[in-house]
């Protein structure tokens, strides 16, 4: 499913939008101010932003400059209140790949959705994350909470497999067959839990890794 992070102070447009994007199967969270999507993307990195210019706390641009600062690919749409060409100069200067003009036909914010994933649809999956951890993919890199984590390679592919996962709980087996195995690496299973230990201590011990009992592992979201 693809997620949308939506950025509008206004609950009724707010609710009438996601219930209309929700119906075209995406997964919407409704962010009323710039703090709240500041704290919302930084638990949580989706595929796309749709960002109203005005808010209660700010103005629009200053969080696409902040998101283009973390994640330089990830798509962003601005709303705007009029076709007023000086909003729209600073909203692509501050990173945004296009832009809607309020107020606007759902069937129209809904195809310039699709043409911006269509253009961007290499990246789409650049970007994973699980509570406040974030990897981004084409780096090779992961952040926690913003700070960005050194994590040896088995590390990063042990994070790597547990949040590609997300939400279901692996074996230790296969973690091992998927993560040592595979790169011809045969070991024992208690070289699991010294990487998995290590790496949770690099990440602060985070609550979003759950250890199943005499099973596995699971990650899961917890905001």
């Amino acid at each position: 499913m693809i997620e949308l992070c939506y950025v509008e102070d206004n609950p009724d447009i707010a609710d009438t939008v996601k219930q209309y994007l929700a119906q075209k199967g995406f997964c919407v969270t409704v962010c009323a101010t710039l703090a709240q999507a500041r704290q919302t993307l930084q638990a949580n990195v989706p595929t796309l932003v749709l960002l109203d210019w005005n808010m209660p706390d700010g103005r629009g641009d200053r969080l696409c400059q902040w998101i283009r600062s973390r994640w330089k690919e990830l798509p962003v749409i601005f709303l705007t209140v009029r076709g007023d060409s000086a909003d729209i100069v600073s909203g692509f200067k501050s990173g945004a790949d296009d832009y809607v003009v309020k107020p606007f036909e759902l069937e129209v914010l809904y195809s310039r959705i699709l043409a911006l994933l269509r253009r961007t649809r290499d990246t789409a999956g650049q970007y994973l994350s699980c509570g406040g951890i974030v990897i981004d993919r084409s780096r090779m890199t992961v952040s926690c909470q913003g700070e960005e984590i050194g994590l040896s390679i088995l590390e990063y592919q042990l994070l790597l497999y547990l949040i590609q996962n997300k939400g279901r709980t692996v074996t230790r087996e296969k973690i091992l067959e998927q993560v040592w195995d595979m790169n011809g690496n045969y070991v024992n299973d208690n070289t699991l839990t010294v990487t998995m230990k290590r790496m949770r201590d690099k990440l602060s011990q985070p609550a979003c890794l759950k250890t199943v009992r005499s099973v596995g592992y699971r990650m899961e979201d917890t905001i």
